[in-house]
């Protein structure tokens, strides 16, 4: 029986080169978004032309009522899923003391809650069938902090607190949950930091360069795929060597 994999955040970033990786592997795919139907619809053609499936719904996660809307239409096109990608999240560059609670509020409510969200509609169904990986997005500033972004970095160091507790809590259930934490990667997101400051980034990195999205979507499908069978509770650090 074909695998089919729940990616949040997959029209744009890792999430699109982690949509377009699982279905060049065979995979039905279901992919959430926020905002962009056009992006949707444009990654939903892409696949299509590979020869695969895929269905992009709009799930804010901040809205429980839409992520189990979301997860709910996934099973009923594709059948439980095999994997749960919680790949999206929002940043937001400030000094801590312009942080409002608001600002604060909103980062962990799409970062952190928004990850408890996806996991809690889904883990029912991968708890049924005894068997599932679930593999969540967090950031080298959830390891080590970034000056300018600590609401963004406590958000994420968040995620790997409850990736290592409910591997802990799954691993007798046959449910795998794994991590991975991207460093500098050239995205829209990061793309806020302007192009010296990429560049000043990347001559940091012991590889010399900053990472691809593509980099960090064959990381999350290991990590997704039975090739990680005995994998559980890890950070995976896609960073170029950064952060070691």
């Amino acid at each position: 029986m074909q695998k089919s994999v729940i990616i949040t955040g997959a029209t744009r970033g890792i999430g699109r080169a982690c949509a377009l990786k699982f279905a060049q592997m065979g995979w039905c795919v279901t992919g959430s978004y926020a905002k962009s139907q056009q992006a949707a619809q444009q990654l939903e053609q892409e696949i299509a032309n590979m020869g695969g499936s895929c269905q992009c719904i709009p799930a804010d996660l901040r809205d429980s009522d839409a992520v189990q809307r979301m997860v709910k239409l996934a099973q009923m096109a594709y059948g439980t899923p095999d994997a749960v990608v919680c790949n999206a999240g929002i940043a937001q560059q400030k000094l801590f003391s312009d942080i409002t609670e608001r600002d604060w509020d909103d980062m962990f409510d799409v970062n952190t809650k928004g990850v408890y969200r996806v996991v809690h509609a889904a883990l029912p169904m991968l708890l049924s069938q005894q068997k599932g990986s679930i593999v969540t997005v967090s950031s080298i500033w959830g390891q080590t902090g970034g000056s300018c972004e600590v609401h963004y970095s406590a958000s994420k160091a968040a995620v790997i607190g409850m990736t290592k507790a409910l591997a802990k809590e799954l691993g007798l259930s046959g449910v795998r949950v794994n991590c991975v934490a991207p460093g500098v990667i050239d995205t829209d997101m990061n793309r806020m930091h302007g192009e010296e400051v990429m560049q000043e980034l990347a001559e940091e990195t012991p590889l010399g360069k900053n990472g691809a999205p593509e980099d960090v979507a064959e990381a999350i499908y290991w990590l997704a795929s039975e090739q990680s069978r005995f994998v559980t509770g890890q950070v995976l650090g896609v960073n170029g060597g950064f952060y070691i």
